[in-house]
């Protein structure tokens, strides 16, 4: 029997900052990078959030699981099965460029009926701040030990993974701002040992009432489409490659190895993965044919998107994004189900190594 995290228990527990952590290092600000490591257990799981500061799920989700974990008595599978190093919060200067409009929240529904939170988009709009290539933290790793140009937050977090490597299961939880559901990138050297964790997750996905991403990159900037709902993780040097391939030089030589990447060098065949959780819904195309609802997937539709939101926030008009979202069917995705399947493609990543 595979240990899993109680999804109910964790979505039901502490959000608050938890105690207790490792000072792993300071950010370029000063603030603190803070580590924990917890459980006695052979199978070594390591899990980041808040790579990119404009997605705060995933560290509510891990500060979650670190309470959770930190509660339970020592015998308990969870901690005798596993040793987990969890960096809830990779990012925290760029976290707190996002704190405004990340605090601003609507009251919804979940998809259990209860009443849950979301974002307000017309604050996203007006204040979400995120990354150019060279501060992207994600994919900020040293490529070598003496590498002292990479980010000291990105050299903290790889020490400490360092010392608890080699890992079976490595993730990073990730979110988007618009999209008609969420969306799953897995380690390419496991896509023949990930079907049933693909399946798992699309009958989960649908037991909470949402649909899937599901595009189709080319393999552009490293995604390889699997199947329904899933691709392969983004890869540094595709990333370079792509902007190679678009005369830009100087940006290319901005990207370093991703947490993916860096945990796979350190020894071992660790799964890895990626979350992608959209913090705002928006209808699939067939839903309607009307041309100010219907979405167009895509980078060209996404930078659109994004365009609007942008002269919309410029303008001030903050009522005017909740109308026009309004009008074309966008909507806050539930939090606590954002969370839901964050922890969700961890148990199910869980289960995968046990028989990979």
């Amino acid at each position: 029997m595979v240990s899993q995290v109680p999804v109910d228990e964790l979505v039901a527990g502490d959000a608050s900052q938890p105690v207790d952590g490792t000072l792993l290092g300071q950010s370029r600000e000063g603030r603190g990078v803070l580590g924990w490591r917890l459980g006695q257990g052979s199978c070594h799981v390591s899990l980041i959030a808040g790579c990119h500061a404009d997605e705060p799920v995933g560290p509510e989700t891990l500060r979650r699981l670190v309470a959770l974990l930190a509660s339970l008595q020592g015998d308990e599978p969870l901690l005798t099965d596993y040793t987990w190093l969890l960096v809830p919060d990779a990012n925290p200067d760029g976290a707190e460029r996002n704190a405004a409009w990340a605090r601003r929240t609507v009251t919804l529904v979940d998809s259990a009926g209860k009443a849950d939170r979301g974002f307000d988009l017309a604050a996203y709009a007006l204040g979400v701040v995120r990354e150019l290539p060279g501060d992207d933290v994600e994919f900020g790793f040293p490529r070598s030990a003496q590498d002292s140009a990479a980010r000291p937050e990105n050299r903290a977090i790889a020490a400490f993974l360092a010392a608890g490597a080699p890992f079976s299961l490595h993730g990073t939880l990730h979110g988007m701002g618009l999209a008609p559901g969420p969306w799953f990138l897995l380690e390419p050297a496991w896509i023949e040992r990930t079907g049933e964790l693909r399946d798992d997750l699309r009958r989960l996905v649908g037991s909470l009432g949402y649909g899937l991403l599901d595009i189709d990159r080319q393999g552009d900037k490293g995604f390889v489409r699997i199947d329904e709902g899933f691709s392969t993780r983004p890869d540094s040097r595709a990333m370079a490659a792509h902007f190679m391939a678009r005369d830009e030089p100087e940006t290319a030589e901005l990207f370093r190895p991703s947490s993916m990447e860096y945990v796979r060098g350190l020894g071992g065949d660790p799964l890895t993965f990626v979350s992608e959780m959209p913090l705002f819904l928006m209808p699939e195309p067939a839903e309607t044919t009307d041309p100010r609802v219907a979405f167009r997937a895509g980078t060209a539709a996404r930078l659109e998107l994004h365009h609007w939101l942008d002269e919309l926030a410029r303008r001030g008009e903050g009522e005017s994004v909740r109308r026009a979202a309004a009008e074309r069917g966008i909507r806050p995705m539930p939090i606590r189900d954002q969370m839901r399947l964050q922890v969700g493609l961890v148990n199910a990543g869980l289960r995968a190594i046990q028989v990979g």
